[in-house]
């Protein structure tokens, strides 16, 4: 007779860890990182490694103030801080990307229980509280210049998603980059990139891109009476592309069930249009409907989450 060895749960096991998919997602950002560096020059750069550097310096902090284990290197504080600083014009001055770290870690990270434990994401919520408290240093852009790495010294305050620059880019300067905008947002390519790496490494499912561009770009085409042409320059302005796979799709502030994550989608597209179709909003607001629902995530996870095995219905 065959003796079978019973060990504990859980019994399906795999090498992925927090410290493996934080690592995919920052591989995955460094195409726009390096696109913005290129287009915008030495001050994007600067303003990327202080974000994570002081990202990382905070978490740090906080963990050894709290007497807690020191959770910095399962890099989830270095995404947090590549991605607000993706959200930042490489204009801002080098306190705001220290500023808007330490909000993002401690205020809306830590303060919660660290990694899994926070209900916004905090590179989003850090870069909401930013432009609400610096309105005019977050909405001021730098003209790109590919390859200068000096940058210029022109200012272009109007991006694509503005009224006061709409329809005046190519889609080709779009989808390049080769436009006014934050570090990380402009090109569209490498922001494409990095996204089939996530769903290469089965980081991120097609749920909630598919959702989120999918319903934003079937209003504005309803809405502009079938404008393909419209329709995709407004797809490929703004932060809608790094929102959809970079920011939306975040573990702890997205639900994790499918139907959830389209629902969760839907929502995030209804409200940019809204944003910018129905308000006619002069800023780019593709953080605020990421947020909005954030806040929601938690009942949409209530009314699509399966029922335990075994439960009885009352």
């Amino acid at each position: 007779m065959s003796k079978y060895i019973v060990s504990a749960s859980p019994h399906l096991r795999d090498n992925v860890s927090t410290r493996s998919i934080m690592q995919d997602v920052c591989i995955a950002m460094l195409p726009a990182c390096i696109a913005g560096v290129l287009f915008f020059g030495y001050r994007a750069a600067v303003i990327l490694a202080l974000s994570v550097l002081s990202a990382v310096l905070s978490e740090k902090f906080y963990c050894k103030a709290a007497h807690i284990k020191d959770t910095t290197g399962d890099f989830s504080a270095v995404v947090t801080g590549m991605l607000l600083a993706m959200n930042l014009p490489s204009t801002v001055p080098y306190w705001m990307p220290v500023i808007g770290s330490i909000i993002a870690i401690l205020l809306c990270k830590m303060i919660f229980g660290g990694i899994g434990q926070n209900f916004i994401n905090p590179a989003l919520a850090a870069r909401a509280i930013l432009a609400l408290s610096w309105a005019s240093l977050m909405n001021t852009f730098a003209a790109p210049a590919f390859g200068n790495l000096a940058g210029v010294d022109t200012i272009a305050s109007a991006t694509p998603v503005s009224g006061a620059a709409a329809g005046s880019f190519t889609l080709a300067q779009l989808a390049l980059g080769n436009i006014p905008g934050t570090i990380g947002e402009t090109c569209k390519i490498a922001l494409l990139a990095g996204a089939a790496y996530l769903f290469v490494r089965k980081v991120i499912s097609w749920h909630i891109p598919a959702a989120f561009i999918g319903s934003f770009a079937l209003c504005y085409l309803i809405a502009t009476g079938f404008d393909v042409n419209a329709t995709l320059y407004q797809v490929l302005s703004g932060g809608l592309i790094l929102g959809a796979f970079f920011m939306a799709t975040d573990y702890s502030s997205s639900p994790a069930t499918n139907k959830g994550k389209l629902i969760f989608g839907l929502g995030c597209g209804l409200l940019l249009f809204w944003f910018r179709f129905g308000k006619k909003a002069p800023a780019e607001w593709c953080s605020f409907a990421i947020l909005l629902m954030n806040v929601v995530s938690p009942l949409i996870e209530r009314v699509t989450g399966t029922k335990s095995f075994g439960e009885v219905k009352k």
